[in-house]
């Protein structure tokens, strides 16, 4: 996957446009000086000249953090990790055409030039402890602002879609997807604004994220009355509102969906069955339809728990907001959401939570929540990486950690050795932490131990999972999507900048709950578990 390891030097503060090093092939070399650990991670941050966003409070931040620290190694993957966003993913920031003082803000996922609604989300949420209310251009707040604002214009032109091409006020031109060149997908879409279009609700429960994240972060209620909010929030209430339709009538006629997708594929999570439907979706449960996970892999039952939570999750504090605009919200806007969000958690209880398994003695197994359901009585019991997972119903703020269904629950995640664990689970010496199908069986994401750590009150179960992620970078001091579990020099994607700023919102969260594991050591991991700088020259 990797070619010869080159020691380049950083960009000397030249113009970015010109001369400044493609942050693709960049991250794909190690860079002096190393850090002082036993894994002697690459310096992994471009010259401040090349960086795509600075920011003094996150530098400050970094720095600070230094001291908090104690371990090399764990220091120099946050201070790579944390500002990668940054650093190498705003791809483009200007004002509206028909607006100036319409902000917005072009966010890449990272190795990929398209914007996604769910990453851009979370990318901006790594930035929530430096968030304060300001106007000024070179602000946090103002990437925010943009962020928002080209989220809603998104919404606006093609709501059923994920991922995004760049403003036309940028110049940037459309990204090619060549997986997504045969789709037949309705509604249709323009490629010329969309890069792909995979309806996953978690993308609309990322727009109310941002802007729950956004108004907490700043009291700026008054940006919302501005621009596009509440008409792209209205958008998303109709998708909600459609994707409950269910696959059968009342007299048994099929109905049409407001949805279809197929792709000419090897892969059996790249398209849906039953000819563009999907598998059937049973009536009257208040579930909302999703038709791909936060993997943009496609549901197998398209009532998608983790999702569903997100969403009613998010809903609530965007109707505080919806109301507090008062005469420049539509009446009853804020009521009805306020309404869908208090009848999706009935429905999660209802239909969301089912017996694990009968054990093999034959009795009903514990009640725990499912991954996806159909609302005919199947269920899928499993977890996937990728948020919002039921293993991160806590960090997203759906319930307390201590929730006895959630702790049932996130057993089973967790556990891949009994009857009744999860499939997804990947173990090894190297890394142990739940995958997915998308990249499949053998490749952890440290993603989920990130996770695992946010959800966890345990010492020991966190500094396990630390080490682990410490050691898993092949030297390189970022992280990967996903890493083999025997063998830490196979890993995909080497820029994933959602994944790296959940590294470092986990480090100050730990800062606050649990800083005296931020005192240890972190040297004494398995050797399989990494290389020398010796042995990737």
């Amino acid at each position: 996957m990797k070619g010869n390891i080159v020691l380049t030097p950083l960009c000397a503060g030249v113009a970015l446009a010109q001369s400044c090093p493609d942050y693709s092939t960049y991250s794909q070399q190690r860079h002096a000086p190393f850090s002082s650990g036993r894994y002697q991670l690459s310096s992994m941050r471009p010259d401040p000249a090349c960086r795509t966003f600075n920011s003094s409070d996150v530098e400050g931040l970094i720095a600070r953090m230094e001291s908090v620290i104690a371990d090399p190694d764990l220091y120099r993957l946050f201070q790579n990790s944390y500002p990668n966003t940054l650093d190498t993913a705003i791809r483009w920031k200007g004002v509206a055409a028909n607006n100036s003082a319409e902000e917005l803000t072009f966010v890449i996922t990272g190795d990929i030039n398209a914007m996604w609604l769910r990453d851009s989300a979370n990318q901006m949420q790594s930035y929530l402890p430096v968030l304060e209310a300001s106007d000024s251009a070179d602000s946090i707040a103002s990437l925010y602002r943009g962020v928002i604002n080209l989220q809603a214009r998104y919404l606006l032109t093609s709501p059923f879609c994920n991922s995004f091409q760049a403003p036309a006020e940028s110049g940037i031109a459309p990204a090619t997807n060549g997986a997504a060149a045969g789709d037949s997908v309705t509604p249709p879409y323009s490629p010329d604004r969309v890069f792909e279009c995979k309806y996953e609700l978690d993308s609309l429960a990322a727009f109310l994220e941002v802007s729950a994240n956004y108004y907490n972060g700043t009291g700026d209620v008054d940006f919302f009355g501005k621009f596009q909010w509440v008409s792209a929030i209205q958008a998303v209430l109709n998708v909600a509102k459609e994707m409950q339709t269910p696959t059968y009538g009342s007299d048994g006629r099929v109905l049409d969906s407001p949805y279809l997708f197929t792709r000419e594929t090897t892969r059996a999570t790249e398209t849906f069955s039953n000819d563009e439907l999907g598998n059937p979706v049973a009536d009257g449960t208040g579930l909302i339809r999703s038709g791909f996970r936060p993997s943009d892999d496609s549901t197998i039952f398209q009532l998608f728990i983790p999702a569903n939570m997100m969403f009613a999750r998010y809903l609530e504090p965007t109707a505080e907001i919806m109301a507090k605009l008062g005469e420049k919200a539509p009446a009853g806007l804020a009521d009805e959401m306020s309404a869908l969000a208090k009848s999706l958690r009935r429905a999660i209880d209802a239909y969301g939570v089912v017996p694990l398994a009968r054990t093999p003695g034959g009795a009903e197994g514990e009640m725990i929540y499912a991954y996806e359901v159909d609302g005919f009585g199947s269920a899928v019991i499993m977890d996937d990486a990728n948020i919002p997972s039921l293993l991160a119903a806590p960090f997203f703020g759906y319930l307390d950690r201590s929730d006895p269904t959630y702790q049932r629950t996130r057993k089973r995640i967790l556990d891949a050795e009994s009857v009744n664990g999860n499939p997804y689970f990947m173990r090894g010496p190297v890394i142990n932490s739940v995958g997915g199908p998308h990249v499949g069986p053998g490749a952890a994401w440290p993603m989920a131990s990130i996770v695992r750590i946010l959800t966890s009150d345990n010492d020991s179960e966190i500094t396990r999972a630390l080490r682990e992620i410490v050691s898993s970078t092949d030297g390189y001091g970022l992280i990967h999507e996903s890493v083999n579990t025997f063998d830490a020099g196979r890993w995909t994607r080497q820029w994933f900048s959602w994944a790296n700023g959940l590294f470092g919102q986990m480090i100050l969260d730990l800062q606050d709950r649990k800083p005296s594991i931020l005192k240890q050591s972190f040297q004494g991991c398995k050797s399989s578990a990494r290389r020398s700088v010796a042995d990737l020259l």
